[in-house]
């Protein structure tokens, strides 16, 4: 019994659990392999007690649910998505937000102070720049762009840009944020990956949207702030923005910036299910002014197109009134948001009718009940007086792609002859009624959008049999439609005012098949029947208001109006000399798969042919642009003008002689201060090194048109094909 009475004094000294001396109290302990098995429990008991690190640092931050893997070590989401560093640290602990923000306040407020004062910013280290994501002297100046866009102050830049630094890095929390950076002074500074723009360029920016590109897709409300914008959507803030920077003369180089940065917000954005109905206005205005680009094969306006319809339909756009069927949440219908998705699901279906009319492609448009109701059955339904005649004129356009070009029992979809001749008469009809109805609206920007539908119409006589009854009708037909719409747009250009090249992308790409018509016309039969000095004169303005509309050097406008200009010089520039009236079948076309657009693709085809046999140089043909009416065959000798419509410069007048002066655009009122930079070349990271305009065509082409020789270093970017 004294065994019992009396502990150990290595176990005493131990202090063991209460269970292990319990158990050495009762005589339990009396053999080793008992102790053994004891410390193993103990062990494993221990481990349990110690809290066990699941989720990294950056995720425990923000006290959000982390699946990090720790073996093998696996990234969570969270931080591949947002590109933080995931570790897991056992030291670390958590910054408490209000005091991490009283902090910003004060070294905020003293910054303030010292830019109002002019006074440098101490302590700025170099290091503490490239904290903030900015570049040291050296890398700057072997960059193509500057990263950060400040408001231009009395102090020296040099004082002005170590305060945005300091500022940059105060914002650089890498633990807090998911979206741009900001600061409160006086506005938000905002902020997409390495690029910042301040409150007052912010506010310029949105006033030249609204000012000149919002009048030709008018569905956003301007009384809204530009922070209500990124409130609702950073992704449609960005993209307005990037759409003011097209041509803003206070920083040439900000779309440039802007391009890879908002492309690749596009894309994140769209892989984060669900989505709002805002990033379908976003896609939308992408789609109407999509980011300069060299060739079709690196341009995604069509497919971003159709994630724009399926997001709108996903989000039950399309049904506004039930959006409650289309959500897990119960919705509450307020009047005007059903009013705005209304508006927002007709400009969806405008902007998707004209994608696929200008790129030659099956329209993924539906008009239904919502576009179709009658204002009486319900007044939220009802469209605004600059948006329901812009939605029937695209409704006929889809009638016209319907009608003409997706017969089920044709392989490109053409339906015959005959019925293409019948349906053509109805067609013409619906459009001298939808003319007559819209003309009491006096518009020019609607009169732009409805010739160009009568374009979109007549184009299909380039499918025509040369044997067909009514022929020459239906060509002078096109003709006249041809005629009628380029005088419109051009008349934007000296009667309006410099409006052109705020256009939509779909007004430059019916340009482009206008010209196309004019040089098809005029090297057929058909020249005898035509006023050759007027057609000359037009086309010669065509093709300086095409290189007008180019946003960026080297950019598909201005490729492909050259393209235009030297098949309008070269390979047989005037029709026939012996006048011959006979009917030829010079005019039916190779490429037939593309709907209207057939046409403009059979030239650029026909092109590329002549081209590789003749080994021209496009290149050098950009740096020293073609004039049409030079008669002479040679490369860059017989030019005229500067090989790029400076984007400074919204008019194209100073150009060709033949366009009547336009009148200058107003900036005293937007504060925009004219810039000596230069456009230096496309976005980098963006645009892809493919100069292959057509490549939606390689299917087609391939083989047939790669040139057997390089070419030069164009803007920065290698050359490594044509056209």
């Amino acid at each position: 019994m004294a065994g019992v009475n009396q502990l150990p004094v290595s176990v005493a000294a131990d202090g063991v659990h209460g269970r292990k001396r319990n158990m050495a109290i009762a005589g339990i302990d009396s053999s080793p392999g008992s102790m053994e098995d004891m410390d193993d429990n103990d062990a494993r008991e221990e481990k349990r007690r110690q809290p066990v690190k699941r989720a990294c640092n950056e995720c425990r931050q923000q006290k959000l649910r982390c699946d990090v893997i720790q073996d093998p070590w696996t990234d969570c989401s969270r931080c591949r998505r947002l590109r933080l560093d995931c570790k897991i640290e056992s030291n670390f602990k958590r910054v408490g937000k209000r005091s991490r923000n009283a902090e910003m306040e004060r070294e905020i407020m003293e910054l303030r102070k010292q830019i109002a004062t002019g006074q440098s910013v101490p302590g700025m280290s170099q290091q503490r720049a490239l904290t903030a994501g900015q570049l040291t002297p050296k890398q700057e100046s072997s960059q193509v762009s500057p990263a950060v866009y400040q408001t231009p102050s009395a102090m020296s830049a040099d004082q002005y840009m170590g305060s945005q630094e300091a500022v940059a890095s105060l914002l650089d929390l890498r633990s807090g944020f998911d979206g741009a950076n900001f600061m409160r002074n006086g506005g938000q500074i905002k902020r997409i990956e390495d690029v910042m723009v301040v409150p007052e360029k912010i506010a310029e920016l949105f006033n030249i949207f609204f000012t000149y590109y919002h009048p030709f897709l008018p569905f956003l409300d301007r009384n809204q702030s530009p922070e209500d914008y990124y409130s609702s959507s950073s992704l449609l803030f960005w993209i307005v923005i990037s759409v003011g920077a097209r041509r803003y003369q206070g920083d040439s180089n900000l779309l440039n910036s802007l391009a890879g940065p908002v492309t690749r917000l596009v894309w994140s954005t769209l892989a984060d299910i669900p989505q709002s109905y805002h990033v379908v206005k976003a896609l939308a205005l992408l789609c109407s002014w999509p980011f300069p680009t060299s060739s079709t094969s690196t341009d995604p306006t069509f497919m971003l197109c159709g994630m724009m319809v399926q997001v709108a339909m996903q989000l039950g756009l399309h049904r506004p009134s039930h959006t409650q069927d289309f959500s897990k949440f119960r919705v509450e219908l307020i009047e005007d948001e059903l009013k705005d998705k209304v508006r927002t699901w007709a400009i969806c279906n405008i902007v998707a009718q004209r994608v696929s009319t200008g790129y030659g492609q099956p329209s993924s448009t539906l008009y239904d009940w919502t576009l179709s109701s009658s204002d009486s059955l319900d007044p939220n339904f009802k469209l605004p007086e600059d948006i329901r005649p812009r939605l029937e004129i695209e409704k006929f356009c889809d009638r016209v792609t319907r009608a003409l070009y997706t017969n089920r029992r044709d392989p490109v979809g053409l339906t015959s002859d005959h019925e293409r001749s019948t349906m053509i008469s109805f067609l013409s009809r619906d459009f001298e009624e939808l003319e007559e109805q819209l003309k009491p609206q006096n518009d020019c920007i609607t009169d732009l959008f409805l010739r160009a539908a009568n374009l979109h119409l007549h184009l299909s006589a380039f499918f025509d049999e040369p044997t067909t009854k009514n022929y020459r009708e239906r060509l002078l037909s096109l003709y006249v439609a041809t005629t009628s719409f380029l005088e419109v747009v051009l008349n934007l250009e000296t009667d309006v005012g410099p409006v052109l090249s705020y256009t939509p992308y779909y007004v430059y790409q019916m340009m482009v098949a206008a010209g196309c018509t004019l040089l098809k016309l005029c090297k057929s039969f058909f020249a005898s029947h035509i006023d050759m000095e007027y057609t000359r004169n037009l086309f010669n303005r065509t093709i300086w208001a095409i290189r007008g509309v180019s946003a960026s050097s080297n950019d598909l406008p201005e490729r492909l109006a050259e393209v235009l200009a030297q098949m309008w010089r070269l390979g047989g520039a005037t029709h026939r000399s012996n006048n011959s009236t006979d009917v030829d079948d010079s005019l039916r076309l190779k490429v037939r798969c593309r709907m209207s657009m057939s046409l403009l693709f059979d030239s650029v085809w026909r092109w590329r042919e002549d081209a590789r046999t003749k080994g021209r140089n496009i290149e050098a043909y950009l740096k020293n642009p073609t004039n049409p009416d030079s008669a002479a065959d040679s490369s860059a000798t017989s030019s005229v003008g500067p090989a790029h419509t400076s984007t400074l410069t919204p008019g194209i007048s100073g150009n060709d002689p033949s366009l009547a002066p336009a009148p200058l655009l107003s900036q005293a009122s937007l504060g925009i201060q004219p810039s000596t930079t230069q456009p230096t070349g496309l976005p980098s990271g963006f645009i892809e090194p493919n100069y292959e305009v057509f490549d939606p065509l390689n299917w087609l082409l391939d083989g047939l048109v790669d040139l057997p020789y390089s070419y030069s270093t164009m803007g920065g970017i290698e050359s490594q094909g044509i056209l």
